[in-house]
């Protein structure tokens, strides 16, 4: 019986989907709290955005904050971002959205009856992402 136990559990191939990563020009990126819109495929249509939803940290020098701060001084800085699912540790399948730039910068709301941290939402868009399988 143990051992069917152990076969069945061993041919479940999922992801869980708070285990993930996001790196920006390969460097990870820390107190990401969720991304939303991810989209790898889509014909005939401008590839939608994906947004980044992150805690707000103080130091200028983390690589959001400094492409934050590109941004908002004007152009249209790029980026390599990479979401990255990860199973037990094992990274499994990588989207990278390629010359990625912000599009959007939105924060959640400050009210004192909440306990949650500020959310700093980042809508990014790209031409393509590419999907990658280790």
């Amino acid at each position: 019986m143990t051992d069917k136990l152990e076969s069945a559990a061993r041919s479940v191939d999922s992801l869980s989907a708070y285990e993930f990563q996001v790196e920006l020009n390969g460097q990870i990126v820390g107190g990401v709290f969720n991304v939303h819109g991810l989209t790898s495929f889509i014909l005939a249509e401008d590839m939608p955005p994906v947004v980044i939803a992150k805690m707000v940290q103080r130091d200028p020098g983390l690589p959001f904050n400094r492409w934050i701060r590109e941004t908002l001084a004007g152009g249209r800085p790029t980026r390599d971002l990479a979401i990255v699912a990860m199973d037990e540790g094992y990274e499994t399948r990588r989207w990278v959205y390629r010359d990625a730039f912000i599009s959007r910068i939105s924060y959640s709301d400050f009210d004192t009856g909440l306990t949650e941290l500020v959310e700093e939402r980042v809508e990014i868009r790209a031409d393509r992402v590419e999907e990658i399988w280790p």
